[in-house]
């Protein structure tokens, strides 16, 4: 839930990225940081957990606009994707108020997406949101893999599996590489400015 902060004239939205563990949430944020460096605000903070990372950092965009006569900051997070962080995921999303779902484009990976789109689901409804109400991106990463052999989802599958329902923008990206990541987020900006600019 987005913070007003009358001293400084600013509001702070939380932007969580989330989606199976080593889908790219991780490399997407690095991305971020290093190329929007300038718009970070202090340093990036890296909590590890064994064989995962939530990570996080403030961010403030520049020409995002103004709600009210007030400057955007916002914090961008990671979840921990793995199974066995469940807790920590949910506590991460907690006041959410964009989210971008990262989805791993690798033909195995295909069953990992669905079930952490429905954990998303899940502890979204164990907070009182909608999946259908708040601003969603999906990406479907790591499709630069294709050329170095090995085996994808084609974006009709994955809109299939992830998408036929929730109908909301998505990308094709490479995370590794920075294609789609930008685009990625500022969607996921302008929609979240959207929604706190329709709440206030």
């Amino acid at each position: 839930m987005a913070v007003f902060n009358i001293k400084s004239r600013e509001i702070e939205c939380k932007i969580v990225y989330y989606g199976p563990g080593r889908c790219g949430k991780t490399t997407n944020l690095e991305y971020v940081y290093k190329v929007f460096r300038k718009q970070a605000q202090g340093d990036m903070v890296s909590i590890s957990t064994e064989g995962d990372r939530t990570l996080f950092f403030d961010f403030l965009p520049i020409g995002l606009g103004k709600i009210k006569g007030y400057d955007v900051r916002v914090q961008l997070f990671t979840v921990p994707g793995q199974v066995q962080y469940r807790s920590t995921r949910k506590l991460v999303l907690q006041g959410a108020d964009g989210l971008i779902f990262v989805a791993d484009s690798l033909e195995d990976r295909r069953e990992k997406n669905m079930l952490s789109l429905k954990d998303l689901q899940q502890n979204l409804k164990d907070y009182g949101q909608n999946i259908f109400k708040i601003p969603l991106v999906l990406q479907y990463n790591k499709r630069d893999l294709e050329a170095q052999g090995f085996s994808l989802m084609s974006i009709e599958q994955m809109e299939k599996d992830l998408n036929r329902q929730l109908k909301v923008p998505w990308f094709a990206a490479s995370a590794a590489t920075g294609v789609g990541v930008p685009e990625t987020l500022k969607k996921c900006l302008t929609l979240t400015l959207k929604s706190l600019q329709d709440q206030f």
